[in-house]
């Protein structure tokens, strides 16, 4: 049982990830189309949502810079 416990737990994290993505998808749209301003959200999700983005384009640039590095060998 403990394992089958274990794997729904591994399962409904998983989840929550992918569940917050949506959101983010989701306020960006919001977002573009003028229906919601960042400014309308409490700070605190201002600030989540911003270090977010800041950490995946880190991310991004950084997988960037190995997919460049690749070429040169």
């Amino acid at each position: 049982m403990p394992q089958e416990h274990d794997d729904l737990q591994q399962q409904l994290n998983q989840l929550d990830v992918d569940f917050v993505r949506v959101v983010e998808d989701l306020i960006d749209a919001l977002v573009e189309n003028g229906s919601l301003r960042l400014s309308d959200l409490p700070i605190q999700a201002q600030e989540k949502l911003s270090r977010r983005k800041q950490t995946r384009k880190r991310l991004s640039d950084a997988l960037d810079l190995l997919s460049d590095e690749e070429g040169l060998l």
